[in-house]
């Protein structure tokens, strides 16, 4: 396999991306392609970039939603890949034309949030049309007439692969195109694309790729594009451990981009099943950024046994994105995980859970819910 590194743009990292912090990448590029396709609701503009000359044609979108920035990363380490030497790359784009726009939704980035200026989620306007970065979407569909689309997001900390002890680290769904979710055509090739890339990333990551729950909803985009006959894919960017920066799970989803793109540029989408897409196994929301056993060893005032389930909370100060620890649950976390654990009846977990001053101040300020 490829090495991701020698091709991840090193210039952007970390969660807090936005379009003023990708105008030095983007001018880089050649002037042919790049395009302001319209404005946000507060003026940002809405860039894309188009690369390749094949007649299989594939739009992807990232940071709909303005928080979710991984994908965005990936998709700038796709760019650096389809435009080096690489044989792989060489054959893509002269099977394939991509349309990529790497940020949706710039007043979402730059406020880090996942609604728009107007408080609106992008992705439960696909019927309405309300918004100008809905209306940006719609026309580069309608357009560019697209034979594939990628739905670029990420998800939080807490889903796991079924009731296993792995994080969601990548999990991806083909949407359903009625409340039945029947398998239409179009549904069982994007469901043939994802059977594809989970076969590269089991190698990689392996027991750590879910699956998206496919409730059909007509206001979201990937199920409105599913309706319109275009096989979609829903990408989600998870926690891989130790990863909160999600520079690790970037690599992996650059990896499941260039995985997609080559099966439709080789035209091998049949030989994947779609009974395999159903063995990937469903999300489910079973973890803690931090589990607490025992907490009544470092607040007296809590029952024995009691155990502490914590989340962070994402919040935007000074142009970085800081974790701040909060409760989000008190005793009920039996067959639930962490992705950091400690049991306050061990010396050693004690010791390290002294280090961590926010979240041992949050354990002794807490009363029974």
């Amino acid at each position: 396999m490829m090495n991701h590194g020698n091709f991840k743009e090193e210039s952007i990292k970390g969660r807090y991306i936005t379009l003023d912090r990708l105008e030095n990448y983007l001018t880089k590029l050649k002037i042919s392609e790049t395009k302001v396709e319209g404005e946000s609701v507060n003026g940002r503009p809405i860039k894309s970039l188009l690369l390749g000359k094949g007649s299989l044609k594939i739009l992807m979108w990232s940071q709909m939603h303005g928080n979710e920035s991984t994908t965005t990363k990936a998709v700038l380490d796709l760019v650096n890949f389809l435009k080096s030497q690489n044989k792989i790359a060489q054959s893509i784009v002269e099977t394939c034309t991509l349309l990529i726009v790497p940020i949706l939704n710039p007043d979402g980035a730059k406020n880090y949030t996942r609604v728009n200026a107007n408080a609106v989620d992008l992705n439960r306007d696909a019927k309405q049309l309300t918004q100008p970065e809905s209306k940006v979407l719609c026309k580069l569909f309608n357009e560019f007439k697209p034979a594939y689309c990628f739905n670029l997001h990420d998800q939080r900390t807490l889903f796991s692969v079924g009731n296993s002890n792995k994080p969601a680290t990548v999990s991806f769904l083909s949407p359903s195109s009625d409340e039945s979710r029947k398998l239409t055509p179009t549904r069982e090739t994007a469901m043939r694309l994802i059977v594809a890339m989970n076969a590269k990333l089991q190698a990689l990551i392996p027991g750590q790729v879910g699956r998206y729950d496919d409730g059909f909803n007509e206001n979201c985009v990937g199920d409105s594009f599913q309706m319109e006959a275009v096989p979609t894919i829903l990408f989600e960017a998870g926690h891989y451990p130790n990863d909160y920066q999600r520079e690790k799970t970037r690599e992996f989803i650059f990896y499941a981009l260039v995985g997609g793109i080559e099966t439709i540029s080789n035209g091998n989408i049949e030989e994947f099943k779609t009974d395999d897409y159903f063995k990937i196994p469903e999300n489910e929301k079973l973890f803690y950024d931090i589990l607490v056993y025992n907490a009544e060893n470092v607040n007296s005032e809590l029952e024995s046994n009691t155990g502490v389930g914590i989340r962070y909370k994402e919040v935007l100060e000074d142009n970085m994105i800081n974790f701040v620890p909060e409760i989000a649950e008190i005793e009920n976390v039996e067959g639930f995980f962490g992705h950091e654990t400690f049991d306050c009846t061990n010396t050693e977990d004690l010791n390290l859970l002294n280090k961590r001053k926010d979240v041992l101040d949050l354990l002794q300020d807490v009363r029974k819910l």
